[in-house]
């Protein structure tokens, strides 16, 4: 029976074709990548899902269920009238910010029913990004709150809608009364630089706020 000899070092695995190269560090023994856990939270509808897709460099792990007349009355439409499905569960995703830091992304569901969920989802993250839509400011409160009263280090992206009024993030800082230390941010979902813009900002603070 033919066999298949490997040009690899020992302990490396080729990609299989079709998939990304590997980097050099990635072949490199000595060299861990740091594996850093980020969540990111807010209310119903407000572009979760839509930012761990924009950036991931998997395809993304997506628990996306078809909304029923079990959620009318429940959840607010009022500002995403297209919005079909909702995260059940969680959204993960993956990103590779330097040679040696890889953010694992993990979603949160938004609905007030599944926020039994958090507890699981944010042990062990680094930091969380707490999204919030300028139409509905009081839908990120209870993440705002969650994260305040267990100490986990967060930043507050407004992610921008289209049709939605433009505000500075100085504004939404005085709305929601967030602590001056705490990074505010204007940033969209949908666009990959903007989204890593926001996560490198959270792993600055994350670093600020974590005594050594």
């Amino acid at each position: 029976m033919d066999s298949a000899v490997s040009d690899a070092a020992p302990g490396v695995t080729e990609p299989v074709q079709g998939d990304e190269p590997l980097l050099p560090w990635q072949t490199d023994p000595t060299r861990a990548p740091i594996a850093t856990k980020i969540v990111v939270a807010g209310g119903f509808g407000v572009g979760k899902t839509t930012l761990v897709g924009s950036v991931s460099e998997i395809t993304p792990l997506q628990t996306e269920a078809l909304m029923t007349e079990a959620s009318e009355g429940t959840d607010d439409l009022t500002a995403t009238p297209g919005k079909t499905t909702t995260t059940v569960a969680m959204d993960f995703g993956r990103i590779t910010l330097d040679d040696d830091l890889v953010l694992y992304l993990f979603g949160t569901p938004g609905q007030q029913r599944f926020w039994f969920m958090w507890d699981d989802l944010v042990r062990g993250a680094i930091g969380a990004v707490v999204l919030a839509d300028t139409r509905r400011l009081k839908d990120c409160w209870p993440a705002l709150d969650y994260f305040e009263s267990c100490g986990l280090p967060y930043v507050v992206a407004v992610n921008h809608f289209d049709g939605s009024e433009r505000f500075d993030p100085e504004d939404v800082r005085e709305a929601l009364t967030i602590p001056a230390h705490i990074p505010v941010m204007i940033m969209d979902a949908r666009r990959r630089i903007s989204v890593i813009e926001t996560l490198l900002s959270l792993v600055g603070h994350a670093l600020d706020e974590t005594p050594e």
